[in-house]
């Protein structure tokens, strides 16, 4: 297995720079044992089966990129997971300029002056901001930006409407530095219409960090690692999950985070257990799936960890047949693009 394997050749044109609207006006994808059909986000419900339940993400994406400087170097941080007690670990670009027991001042935040406590690889710094969270919560809602994605182009900083766009209708736990995104599809109308429809819903928890930005650099994808992420599975949601699988219903993860929580949780018989903690799982073609039947997810990058996730839950074939005609089609792609519904590669 090769990365360039899970390489192909997309069109700057079709990377999306804003999303749908109304959101679930979005294209959507589905692939299964047929041929490919094109269909949109709202046709959900129909595609869905009463007693099916969905598992979303509940997390919530914080303003988490700061600008600031030590003495005369600039830095910038993006803030990549919590650490207990004030301690953030963070990807600061520049970061060969600090040293344990500097101090960062933080542009647009006077009274916020992260301590360095550790220079680890790659980056990676671990910052003090003191134990007073509120505190914090309130500095980075006043001089944090919406760590959008690179390929998002916004040489002035993100707008204004990125702070909503970016942020999805299940977003109610603050610690994320980057959307689970194919919950963005998602509206008040469409999740009225899956509940009529019989369609459960499972809420579980997984910030996503910053290490989602960062390009496969090994040649072998098996050598790659990725930054631990914190995630919980609650009793309830995995109560509800097993239950609805006991009863025939399919299991939908809603986006790539979802399904990795649920692999990180799932036994070898498939049955979820609660969970909480930090999870790498990374899942490679030859992984057997086991938490979830059906993945709904946007379309991701060439030579990227999440369509190397999509090819193990899919297959590979499959899904190089899917891309292609999603690109011959025009469909948009990644965070704020359009989205497709996989059908797991072993199911009949």
């Amino acid at each position: 297995m090769r990365t360039e394997d899970f390489d192909f050749d997309l069109p700057e044109r079709l990377i999306a720079q804003e999303p749908a609207r109304p959101r679930d006006a979005a294209r959507l994808l589905v692939v299964g044992r047929e041929a490919a059909e094109d269909r949109l986000i709202r046709d959900l419900p129909g595609l869905l089966r009463p007693g099916d339940i969905m598992v979303v993400n509940d997390t919530r994406v914080i303003p988490a990129r700061l600008r600031g400087r030590r003495g005369e170097a600039a830095v910038e941080i993006m803030l990549n997971r919590a650490e207990g007690g004030g301690l953030w670990e963070a990807l600061v670009r520049n970061a060969r300029r600090l040293r344990p027991g500097d101090t960062v001042a933080i542009e647009g935040a006077p009274a916020l002056a992260p301590r360095v406590v550790e220079r680890r690889e790659g980056g990676v710094v671990l910052l003090d901001f003191g134990p007073d969270q509120a505190a914090l919560a309130a500095a980075l809602e006043a001089a944090g930006e919406v760590p959008l994605p690179p390929y998002i182009a916004r040489p002035e900083g993100p707008r204004p409407e990125d702070r909503e766009d970016y942020q999805t209708i299940f977003a109610a736990r603050p610690g994320a530095v980057a959307a689970p995104t194919a919950s963005l599809h998602f509206t008040p109308a469409l999740l009225e219409a899956l509940a009529a429809r019989g369609v459960g819903r499972a809420v579980v928890t997984l910030h996503v960090g910053a290490g989602t930005f960062l390009p496969m650099r090994a040649e072998d994808p098996r050598e790659h690692k990725l930054h631990p992420e914190w995630g919980e599975v609650g009793e309830e949601a995995a109560a509800a999950i097993n239950a609805a699988r006991a009863a025939g219903g399919r299991i939908l993860a809603i986006g790539t985070t979802a399904l990795r929580l649920l692999e990180t949780a799932a036994g070898a018989d498939g049955r979820i257990a609660p969970f909480r903690g930090l999870t790498d799982i990374y899942l490679l073609p030859g992984h057997r799936v086991r938490g979830a039947d059906l993945l709904l997810t946007n379309f991701h990058l060439p030579r990227s960890t999440l369509f190397m996730l999509v090819s193990a839950f899919a297959g590979v074939a499959r899904m190089r047949a899917a891309y292609a005609h999603a690109i011959a089609a025009g469909y948009r792609f990644y965070s704020y693009g359009d989205g497709s519904l996989l059908c797991r590669e072993d199911l009949p």
